[in-house]
Parts: structure tokens; C-alpha cells; sequence
């Protein structure tokens, strides 16, 4: 055919190189495949949420609307371990097998919905999702996906690491971090039922301020990484290798595997450390009464390295405002022991970036603080 000669009007366009496929119908082919992909991952990520989230906090929830009191006691108290109690393998094995209990089912889900993401979303799905003009879009984005998920601060690592893998932003993958243990709606609903409604009201509104302000602030300010290079590197880092289906299962092993051999064995030893100090750690009890304005920033520092399940919070606040602690002590713990641990910091930081991490940290105890103050005017 002479190039010249231009093919008629409604003629159908063919691939040079896709093997005489008219590209209209490769264009159905990939979205019927990219639909299909995303189908399989909500379904998996629905399954492994309502088996490890939704269905035990509804029965969790109608025990309590039927008691209105918590059952069961701190954590922290597993294997009789008193406050100031000196470091112990009996302390610390005691308290990983207690805390493995507890978390393990979220865990795995976490790391299935994980791998899920990475072998059927593509990359730059997950990128022009979370990346927006300002950084606080991409966060609000992140936390509003976050509110459902509602994993502790550990079962959330596996996710956020995924996230900024695939193309978050920094302070997207950050805030979807943040989110899961602090807006979490079981917990805040719990709080409702067990326990005077300003800790909920605490929660809520420190908390959201503390997702929404601290990643911005903390990809920000923190030397080395500016927000265009959070925002922008991943971008960069996005193949624009075409989506195969065909790959997925061998993508999803291949992330199983990665994420079970980079974060479990760090957070298992890490975890072990915790429950070894945790009588160091926490030394608040009926004995701290007088430590005064020391007693709140111990706990506001204390719930920033503790590790404790989803609602685990909710026995230690109880048991200590029953010793008669004061308000503002319960109220930097309400903010600071959910939002992270030491465990869920060392899962992340290689992704996140270990002094956007420490920033974090820092601002975490801060907002801690902040939740003591407010507790303490709302009594």
C-alpha cells in the first residue's frame, strides 16, 4: 500500500506490533483484565479483613453493649509481671506468646492483603491513587482507606511497606500508617461503651489531627527528604511494564516470601525486647500518684516504644484510672500507645525512611501530650 494513501474513514486501526489486534480491542482486553484483577484483590482483602477484623469485633462490640465492662486485663500484666519488674526471659517470652495470640490472625491477613496488592494492582494505580497536588490530599486519601482496615500498628507495616513499594508518597503510605490504630472505629466504639466519653472525644479529635498534620510535617522538615522527592520518586520508580495477569500468582508468592522473611523475624525479636523492659518501661501505677507533670511525659514516651494489640489500650487505661492516675497521664497514653511501637517503627523504616521515622516518633509523643491536655480540660 502506498503510504500515502491514508485508509478510509471508520477503518479499523491494527497494531504493528500486537499481531494484527485492532488496538480498540487490546484496549478491552486490558481493562477487562485490569477489572478482573482489581475484583480478585477487593474480595481478598474483604475476606481477610472480616476474618481477622469485622466479624470478632462484632461479637467484641455485642458483649460489650450487653456488660458495658471490659474483660480481661493489661497486657503488659501477662505472666504476672508487675510495673518496674526488672528485665527476664520469663518477662519477655510471657508477653510475645500473649501478644502472638492476640495478633497473629491480623497479621497474616495483613500480609496475604499485602501480597495481593502487589501481584493485582498495578503500580501506577496505587501511585495516581495516593498522589495528589497537596500532600495533605494524598494523606486524607490514605487515611479514609485506613478507617476499615483498622490493623494495630504492626499489622498495618506489611501494608504501608507495599503501598510506598508500589508508588505511595511518602507521606500517603505514612498516613494510611498512622490511620489504621488511630481513627480505628472498633476501638473508638469500645472506648463508648467502657468508659467516659471524653476518652473518646479525646481520641477522635487528637487523633485525626495527629494523622492528618504529622505526615506532612514529618516528610517535610525532616533534611534529605523534601515532599517533592516523597512525592515524586515514587513516581519515577513506577515501571511502565504492561500488567500480566498471568504473573499474578507468582508475583503474590514472591511477596509473601519477602515480606514474611524481611519484617517477621525483626519484629519477633524486637517484640521479645519490649516484653523483656516492659516493667522499665511502664513503671506507672497507684506508687506514681506524685510524679506529677514527670508521670505524663514518661507515658507519653512509654506509649510511643510499647507494643500492644488492637484495643489493647483499652485495659491498660482502665486499669490505671482505677488506681486513681491522673487524666492527663491517660490521656497521653490514649494517643501515643496505639499510634506506633518500636516493632512497627523497625518494619517500616527502611521503607519510610528511618529519620522520617524518628520524626514521627517525636511528633507522636507531642500529639501525646496534646491528648493529655485535652483530657484533662474535658474531666
Amino acid at each position: 500500500m502506498d503510504p500515502t494513501i491514508r485508509p478510509p474513514v471508520g477503518a479499523i486501526s491494527l497494531d504493528p506490533q500486537g499481531g494484527g489486534t485492532p488496538r480498540f480491542m487490546q484496549r478491552q482486553h486490558t481493562r477487562r483484565t485490569l477489572v478482573a484483577a482489581a475484583i480478585a484483590f477487593f474480595v481478598i482483602a474483604a475476606a481477610g479483613v472480616t476474618w481477622a477484623k469485622w466479624y470478632p469485633y462484632a461479637g467484641k462490640f455485642g458483649k460489650l453493649w450487653d456488660t458495658r465492662a471490659w474483660s480481661g486485663s493489661s497486657i503488659l500484666q501477662t505472666g504476672s509481671v508487675p510495673a518496674k519488674s526488672a528485665p527476664s526471659w520469663h518477662s519477655a517470652w510471657s508477653f510475645t506468646v500473649a501478644y502472638g495470640q492476640d495478633i497473629w490472625v491480623a497479621l497474616v491477613a495483613a500480609i496475604v492483603i499485602a501480597a495481593a496488592m502487589e501481584a493485582l494492582i498495578p503500580r501506577q494505580r496505587v501511585a495516581s491513587l495516593l498522589t495528589r497536588r497537596s500532600t495533605l490530599g494524598g494523606t486524607v486519601i490514605a487515611a479514609l482507606i485506613a478507617v476499615p482496615a483498622m490493623m494495630c500498628t504492626c499489622c498495618s507495616a506489611p501494608l504501608t511497606v507495599t503501598l510506598r513499594r508500589n508508588g505511595a508518597p511518602r507521606a500517603s503510605a505514612l498516613g494510611f500508617w498512622l490511620g489504621n490504630p488511630v481513627l480505628n472505629p472498633a476501638v473508638i466504639a469500645f472506648l463508648l461503651l467502657v468508659a467516659p466519653w471524653q476518652w473518646a472525644v479525646t481520641r477522635v479529635a487528637v487523633g485525626a489531627l495527629l494523622v492528618l498534620v504529622v505526615p506532612t510535617i514529618a516528610t517535610r522538615l525532616v533534611p534529605g527528604s523534601p515532599e517533592g522527592a516523597a512525592v515524586s520518586a515514587p513516581r519515577s520508580a513506577v515501571g511502565a511494564e504492561p500488567f500480566d495477569l498471568r504473573r499474578a500468582p507468582r508475583r503474590f508468592v514472591a511477596a509473601v516470601a519477602r515480606l514474611g522473611i524481611t519484617l517477621v523475624p525483626e519484629y519477633f525479636v524486637v517484640v521479645l525486647l519490649i516484653g523483656a523492659f516492659r516493667g522499665w518501661l511502664m513503671p506507672l501505677g497507684a506508687d506514681t500518684l506524685h510524679w506529677g507533670f514527670l508521670a505524663v511525659l514518661i507515658a507519653a514516651a512509654a506509649g510511643v516504644l510499647i507494643v500492644i494489640p488492637t484495643a489493647g489500650e483499652v485495659p491498660v487505661l482502665l486499669g490505671l484510672a482505677a488506681v486513681g492516675v491522673s487524666p492527663a497521664v491517660l490521656g497521653a497514653l490514649l494517643i501515643a500507645l496505639p499510634a506506633i511501637s518500636l516493632p512497627s517503627m523497625a518494619m517500616v523504616g527502611r521503607t519510610l525512611g528511618w529519620r522520617v521515622i524518628a520524626a514521627t516518633a517525636g511528633f507522636v509523643a507531642l500529639f501525646a501530650l496534646v491528648g493529655a491536655g485535652v483530657l484533662s480540660l474535658l474531666r
